[in-house]
């Protein structure tokens, strides 16, 4: 039996705005999680020599892999093996080989609600079931320990983030810890996305690793390197894992692009420049969170990384996904509804990506200030 997925609204969101921008309205992109930035100079640069001086083909590159290892070093102080990584089309296949790999159909896999919606989707698709833990304000949308030992009978498998989608909120070490505990012993298998490790405003982001040496580590170049359209990612295994990984990369998805992966190592040389792109999104955040009372818009949690608002809208609708679209039709803002993220309570809340500049941040609340305003309460 085929697998009945949810499509991606905020992709119908983006083909209205793109479709309305070519009548001429002027759309800003909050829709997607994507930086407005482009890849590091030094990453373009070594393309440009890659494309004029070879062929290319099929290919994983052994530099990057052992520079990623180095890169855990220097940055977790976590000692991790270069034949660990298997290097793929960005984070999604990354998300693919970890379940797939580990798992089998029928597992059942718990996630917070909200959450990124292609853990819920991607489950179905491997027809294994998401045992989604409803995760609100007062614990940050985040999963908690407790939460998770609560679950009856015990998951096979748990996927966590921290930073997390849509909300942008860290795990504290602590409960880190505690998550932890829990799976080992209730036998829980851990996944771990790690896309937005980089991106943090309060204090930085702990791997998963410095904890549970056995967890899967789901990454890519997509956030933090700036590179989204290059889809270069990685699946960071266990050792106990490593082969079977690899053989499930190798007959699913071949290899990540070439070309990538030139540039991924290259842009390793422009962690600077990387950095400098968080000062950018620190000032989005802060105007955002600042406008957001004018808005009317006061349940939020303050997003401790990546570039996110997820905000109540329940005084204003029960219907996120036509809220959204009013928004982008009246405004040219495009936003990503709540129902994405959270089937059950998601009618209720709307996503903000601040990955913008912030003369667009500026434009955008300018814009918001009247039409929320002008929206009757329910």
């Amino acid at each position: 039996m085929n697998a009945q997925l949810e499509p991606f609204h905020a992709i119908a969101i983006s083909k209205l705005a793109h479709a309305l921008k070519a009548q001429g309205r002027s759309i800003i992109h909050m829709e997607f999680g994507q930086p407005s930035t482009g890849a590091p100079k030094t990453a373009i640069a070594k393309a440009h020599a890659v494309l004029d001086a070879e062929s290319m083909g099929y290919w994983e590159s052994a530099p990057l892999k052992e520079r990623l290892a180095r890169f855990y070093q220097e940055r977790y102080g976590v000692q991790v093996s270069a034949d660990q990584f298997v290097l793929t089309c960005g984070a999604s296949p990354a998300l693919v080989l970890a379940l797939s790999s580990m798992f089998a159909p029928g597992d059942r896999i718990a996630m917070a609600r909200p959450g990124y919606v292609a853990y819920r989707n991607t489950l179905k698709a491997l027809h294994m079931t998401p045992v989604e833990i409803a995760c609100g304000a007062e614990v940050g949308f985040q999963l908690t320990a407790a939460a998770l030992a609560a679950v009856e009978p015990a998951p096979q498998g748990v996927i966590i983030a921290s930073p997390a989608n849509p909300t942008g909120t860290l795990i504290k070490a602590e409960e880190l810890q505690a998550i932890v505990d829990v799976c080992r012993t209730r036998g829980i298998r851990i996944i771990s996305d790690e896309i937005y490790h980089g991106l943090s405003y309060v204090e930085p982001a702990q791997t998963i690793l410095a904890y549970e040496p056995q967890a899967q580590v789901v990454s890519s170049f997509s956030k933090y390197f700036s590179m989204a359209g290059w889809r270069l990612g990685w699946l960071l295994a266990p050792p106990d894992h490593i082969e079977r990984a690899q053989a499930y990369c190798g007959n699913l998805f071949l290899t990540a692009p070439s070309l990538s992966q030139h540039a991924g190592l290259a842009a390793f040389d422009a962690l600077d420049e990387l950095d400098g792109h968080l000062s950018v999104y620190r000032e989005n955040r802060r105007l955002l969170l600042a406008a957001l009372p004018e808005l009317g818009l006061t349940t939020v949690a303050p997003p401790d990384g990546a570039f996110y608002i997820y905000a109540s809208i329940a005084h204003l609708t029960d219907d996120s996904l036509g809220f959204c679209k009013r928004l982008l039709e009246d405004t040219g803002i495009a936003s990503a509804p709540g129902i994405d993220f959270d089937p059950v309570d998601g009618k209720h809340f709307i996503r903000f990506s601040f990955a913008v500049s912030t003369a667009e941040i500026a434009e955008a609340i300018r814009r918001m200030k009247p039409w929320f305003a002008a929206q009757p309460r329910r």
